[in-house]
């Protein structure tokens, strides 16, 4: 426990240590106080950055758990559990690399898709659908299905299904019944979901170069990162970008379980 916990937090401190340092015009930091590092992530160019990041995170994340939500609740209420979990987790054992190339094939002007499209007269000449936000957000959300249905699957598996059919008997009708009383006794379930999605999409860097393309609307923060630190051996800058995201997302995530909590001490009051 020491050691993962030492492995863990070092590598942080010497990240935050590193912001507040001075950048070294030949590469590296130089060991003197600054702020220029935050200066500069507060700066217009980077706002943008956010901007867009922040966006394609969004729609990302929520076509990921329109898709998840679904997917899990059949699979939770399947008698082939198994075969239906090994559907979604086996390509996932290819390499990462390799599935978005797969991707850039299906998505390209001679690709899969426009190939089909073609064939079936739906267009008469090929289309890009690669190098714009679309398709980034989803690529993203494919990357992102198995972090997103397992936490569900395990939250509706735990789910007591005679409280739907009692509502059932009641006149409730089969979708107000998920909406009033498996979505709230599943909210941490969905929490964890959205966590385990949206946070490693906000630094996504292989699928916004590669679908993306580096064109306006796609561009994120992670290839903004990855560009200061190697092109411009900027070390401070994405030092300061990734000690403020973490502690964003500190600050997000617990008000997020303060909030969940609370809900559900509600929840459990009322039904008592």
């Amino acid at each position: 426990m020491i050691v993962t916990t030492t492995l863990t937090i070092i590598p942080l401190l010497i990240v935050i240590f590193y912001s507040f340092l001075t950048k070294n015009s030949s590469g590296g930091v130089i060991y003197q106080f600054s702020l220029d590092a935050y200066r500069t992530i507060f700066s217009k160019e980077y706002a943008l950055v956010l901007k867009d990041t922040l966006i394609i995170t969004f729609w990302a994340t929520s076509m990921t758990m329109l898709v998840a939500l679904p997917c899990a609740y059949y699979m939770a209420l399947s008698r082939h559990k198994d075969i239906l979990m090994m559907i979604i987790i086996v390509p996932f054992w290819t390499n990462f690399l390799v599935r978005i190339f797969a991707w850039k094939a299906i998505l390209e002007a001679n690709g899969f898709l426009n190939l089909i499209l073609l064939k079936l007269g739906i267009i008469d000449t090929p289309f890009m659908f690669l190098y714009n936000r679309t398709a980034v957000i989803v690529v993203l959300a494919y990357t992102s299905l198995p972090f997103a249905i397992l936490p569900l699957y395990n939250a509706i598996e735990k789910f007591d299904f005679s409280l739907l059919e009692a509502a059932r008997d009641l006149g409730s009708g089969h979708m107000r019944s998920l909406a009033k009383i498996l979505i709230p006794n599943i909210r941490g379930g969905i929490v964890a979901s959205m966590v385990f999605v949206a946070i490693p999409i906000f630094g996504q860097y292989i699928v916004p170069q590669l679908i993306g393309g580096g064109n306006a609307g796609t561009f994120m923060l992670g290839q903004q990162i990855a560009n200061v630190f190697f092109n411009e051996r900027n070390w401070p800058v994405p030092s300061a970008i990734t000690t403020l995201l973490m502690f964003v997302t500190l600050i997000g995530f617990f008000a997020v379980r303060i909030r969940t909590s609370q809900k559900n001490r509600d929840y459990l009051a009322k039904n008592k």
